[in-house]
């Protein structure tokens, strides 16, 4: 009840979670290091619509990498979402990632958004200009819309931090450009194409899968 949030929202649900990544080390460097070195831990705080999650490793001290979301029924208008200062924002770079147009980076032909259509929904194919087309239609209107269009943007605000001389500013632009954006590109992607698996879930439902899930995981 008293974790981080924005707009009043601070209640909702705290996971700290420690990945072992021992075994996708070769045996050698894991020979060279420390156990402190073969875990990440991660701490998220779920007060949806807003979210934060923090990612560090014990060993590496002068590392961390943070992101805050806010999700809201629009396409992207909203102006500074997280209440920056003109410092911060003057700072900053932002990125739109764009799941239907973005695609051709890592293209998988089974997550093509451009010819998926949900068969519990109906939803799809999105073509090319999706992001206006359904900004047009809903942005400023009761969600969804009589037709049953809606639109929802994950506005994400990320923070790396690798305080080594030398290496600090390369490290942190390969997060950024590589290992955060691939990730949430081809993950919301995929919560789109898997919509099947997903929709009409209730959270029982939800928790039942995190139960088998880490059983699994343990096994």
């Amino acid at each position: 009840t008293d974790g981080p949030g924005a707009a009043g929202q601070n209640s909702g649900r705290f996971t700290h979670k420690v990945y072992h990544i021992g075994s996708h080390l070769p045996g050698w460097f894991k020979s060279l290091l420390p156990a402190s070195a073969l875990t990440v831990e991660e701490r998220a705080w779920n007060a949806y619509p807003y979210t934060k999650t923090v990612f560090s490793c014990p060993f590496v001290e002068k590392f961390s990498l943070e992101i805050e979301t806010f999700y809201l029924p629009d396409g992207g208008q909203t102006e500074n979402v997280f209440n920056l200062t003109d410092s911060e924002n003057s700072s900053r770079s932002v990125d739109l990632i764009d799941v239907v147009r973005d695609q051709d980076q890592n293209y998988v032909a089974e997550e093509d958004l451009t010819v998926y259509v949900s068969s519990k929904t109906a939803r799809g194919p999105l073509d090319q200009d999706w992001l206006e087309t359904f900004s047009q239609r809903c942005v400023g209107k009761q969600q969804p819309t009589s037709e049953g269009h809606a639109i929802m943007c994950a506005y994400k605000l990320c923070k790396v931090e690798f305080r080594y001389w030398g290496m600090q500013s390369k490290i942190e632009r390969f997060i950024h450009d590589m290992a955060l954006r691939n990730t949430m590109l081809r993950a919301h992607r995929q919560a789109w194409v898997w919509q099947d698996e997903w929709s009409g879930l209730t959270m029982d439902d939800i928790r039942d899968i995190e139960r088998r899930t880490a059983e699994e995981l343990k096994r």
